[in-house]
């Protein structure tokens, strides 16, 4: 009667059909599209589990830690797709689980900085959103930002040398592209180092890791325009100025030290004493006048004259030969060419 042993006289057990399975979240939740990354599944009624899918896969491998914890083992996919877990009651609600692309990296701008790292570079390419980590060389970048599934914006860390950059995301690392490290660039002269007070002399600057320059500074004040003539040598037109101004050269290594460049006032001049002599050459003329101190030459109606510098205000010179008349006297500096002064030869008397 009823469920009673007719034998026996004791009841029948009765038998316990577990539930389905139900699934609450799968993390991570994004991975690879190559798979082999491990998951975790929660849920309950995780008794008795014959089977873990992702989509229409089975899990590479799977292990039943707890009636609600399952760890498996991603098999390759692609897109968004359905992870269920079997019982011999039936199958679970299903969670997502998305594959992520591999990323790529197709350039780095700029591709160059100092050694000291601190150089803000934009990387690009495609499937970088999410991005977890940048590497530059092996090494954390100092901070990164992503823009967007094709742009992340890095900061170059310390290192030496050409280095691979890597960025990593839920999909795994991508291929390199290379940054270079550079030494700062070095000065060790100017030449010429005056010039007029307008500008536009050419000034041929030399030392160490100049190539590659983006930038020459007059005292603060850009370069009119400059060449890069080799890693040693750049040429470059100096702006207007006034006094001694720091020359510097910024690479993508960094900015220079130093050397001086002196702007030169434009020389006045303002007696010539004597302001008569022969046609023939000898007379001594004295040119008094301001900024006088780098004379380069003295000419006589264009003429050159032997000279002497004594002061910033007076140059003596020998007056060349030349034909009776009136002819310009002028004098040139550093600082450029003076206004002209009347020297007179008087020709010999006649009997």
């Amino acid at each position: 009667m009823g469920n009673s042993d007719p034998v026996a006289g004791t009841a029948r057990p009765t038998a316990v059909i577990a539930a389905a399975p139900v699934l609450s979240s799968v993390v991570p939740n994004v991975g690879p599209s190559a798979g082999s990354n491990v998951v975790s599944l929660g849920g309950s009624g995780f008794t008795g589990v014959t089977g873990v899918s992702f989509g229409a896969a089975p899990a590479l491998v799977y292990t039943v830690n707890s009636t609600v914890l399952i760890t498996a083992t991603v098999p390759p996919g692609t897109g968004t797709v359905a992870v269920t877990v079997r019982n011999p009651s039936g199958t679970s609600n299903s969670v997502p689980y998305t594959y992520a692309a591999t990323p790529t990296l197709t350039g780095i701008s700029p591709n160059q900085g100092p050694t000291s790292g601190g150089t803000s570079v934009t990387l690009t390419g495609t499937g970088l959103f999410g991005a977890s980590a940048v590497s530059f060389g092996g090494t954390p970048a100092t901070s990164f930002i992503v823009n967007s599934a094709t742009s992340v914006t890095a900061v170059a860390p310390a290192g030496t040398g050409a280095v691979p950059v890597t960025v990593t995301t839920p999909g795994g690392t991508s291929g390199a592209v290379f940054f270079y490290y550079s030494n700062a660039p070095a000065l060790i002269s100017a030449s010429p180092s005056q010039g007029p007070t307008a500008g536009g002399t050419s000034v041929t600057l030399t030392g160490t890791g100049l190539g590659g320059a983006t930038a020459v500074s007059f005292g603060g004040t850009p370069a009119t325009g400059f060449v890069v003539n080799s890693a040693t040598s750049v040429t470059a037109v100096a702006p207007a100025g006034t006094g001694s101004v720091a020359v510097t050269v910024t690479t993508p290594g960094g900015t220079s030290n130093s050397v001086t460049y002196t702007y030169v006032p434009a020389p006045v001049l303002v007696t010539l004493a004597p302001a008569q002599g022969p046609t023939g050459a000898g007379a001594v003329v004295t040119l008094t006048g301001s900024s006088l101190t780098t004379a380069l030459a003295v000419l006589f109606g264009g003429t050159p004259a032997a000279f002497d510098v004594l002061s910033d205000t007076t140059v003596t010179a020998i007056a060349p030969a030349g034909p009776a008349g009136s002819t310009p006297v002028t004098v040139t500096t550093a600082g450029g060419t003076s206004n002209a002064l009347t020297y007179t030869r008087v020709p010999p008397p006649q009997i």
